[in-house]
């Protein structure tokens, strides 16, 4: 089995235990769908698809990656706004926020 290290496990587990949690915790009620789109904000990780390698564990996500970057971010905070897309854009910032922690503890 190989040597797997910490730190990038545990980031694929928290891009998945901190939507659910904060969709629990702020909307009880619908925590479900709200979760189910949180976990949509996942899909910014297409953008890893352009880079070579697609996967490297040492490189930091933000500013690397054309979805990773603050004018992106600036479309997520925007996303918050009106109340049909607010799920989305939180899931898209949490895993902003989640990469860029990441990217400190490299």
């Amino acid at each position: 089995m190989p040597d797997l290290e910490l730190r990038p496990i545990l980031h694929l587990l928290l891009h998945a235990l901190v939507p659910l949690a904060v969709a629990r915790i702020v909307w009880p009620a619908h925590w479900r769908r709200a979760a189910a789109w949180m976990l949509a904000g996942w899909l910014i990780d297409i953008d890893h698809l352009l880079a070579e390698p697609i996967y490297a564990p040492g490189r930091c996500s933000i500013g690397f990656h054309p979805l990773h970057t603050w004018p992106a971010v600036g479309v997520y905070i925007a996303l918050l706004v009106p109340r049909r897309t607010r799920w989305f854009g939180t899931g898209l910032l949490i895993h902003i926020a989640l990469d860029a922690i990441d990217c400190v503890l490299m």
